[in-house]
């Protein structure tokens, strides 16, 4: 029998705030048994290219990636932001290591080719090394991971950091029983974003089209909602998406095969 994992992706608003960041590092310490968490970071990237004197252009909420934001998201995805959370997750007893997917090579990718939009540096996911990576798991360490990703050529990529934890929760599956936990502002996948009652419990890919259609889910949501079924129609056992406080998997909406 395989033994469990959770994955948890969290994003950037979360892991920038102290007191947000600190109730995160709490909860996740507290997940029994093995885990890994990925995490973004583009706030405190998009203030430190402000003070750098650096424009930070987006399109469609989708960072323009040109080789002196690469310096900046380098600096602070796969330095400031990560090594705040591994040494906040030390203080807590978690024994965690801060990773790009270059190190150990973990997660290659290629430039995305320039179309309609010139996305610059920014990478698309290959192959995650799911070998690799249970390998450090199996030694008691929890992987913490930076959206970034390497070419192989010796290029960085800025990579996103829901893709990076549905092919990392993809890649473990072969050797874990694998939960994957989007967590966000909201409890979860909301039909009205004002009321924290109306949390959607469960989204299959027949409602997902419904919901799609009637314009309940939108923007930002899209994909993420679709490395949710990349990742649960991949060998992923579950998948859920909520907020900090629901970590354990007790509460927000969980996408169904």
């Amino acid at each position: 029998m395989k033994e469990n994992v959770t994955v948890i992706k969290v994003g950037g608003k979360i892991v920038e705030e102290k007191n947000s960041l600190d109730n995160l590092l709490d909860r996740f310490a507290a997940i029994p048994g093995h885990k890994v968490l990925i995490h973004g970071g583009g706030r405190s990237a998009t203030a430190m290219a402000g003070r750098l004197g650096i424009e930070s252009r987006m399109v469609n909420g989708r960072r323009i990636t040109d080789e002196a934001m690469l310096q900046v998201v380098t600096m602070v995805y796969g330095g400031l932001v990560n090594k705040n959370i591994v040494a906040g997750l030390q203080a807590r007893g978690a024994n965690a290591l801060g990773l790009t997917g270059a190190d150990c090579n973990i997660i290659k990718a290629h430039k995305r080719p320039a179309g309609e939009v010139d996305y610059g540096f920014v990478g698309d996911v290959d192959h995650a090394d799911g070998e690799m990576l249970a390998k450090l798991i199996h030694e008691g360490i929890v992987p913490v991971i930076a959206p970034l990703t390497h070419d192989g050529k010796g290029n960085l990529l800025n990579t996103n950091a829901d893709t990076m934890a549905a092919e990392t929760a993809k890649a473990l599956a072969r050797h874990y029983n694998v939960t994957l936990t989007y967590c966000f502002e909201l409890p979860g996948v909301m039909r009205n974003p004002e009321d924290a009652a109306s949390v959607i419990p469960t989204i299959t890919r027949e409602s997902y089209s419904t919901l799609l259609a009637d314009g309940t889910i939108s923007g930002g949501m899209i994909p993420k909602m679709d490395n949710a079924f990349n990742a649960i129609e991949n060998g992923v056992a579950k998948v859920i998406i909520t907020q900090a406080d629901a970590i354990d998997g007790t509460q927000g909406t969980q996408i169904i095969a």
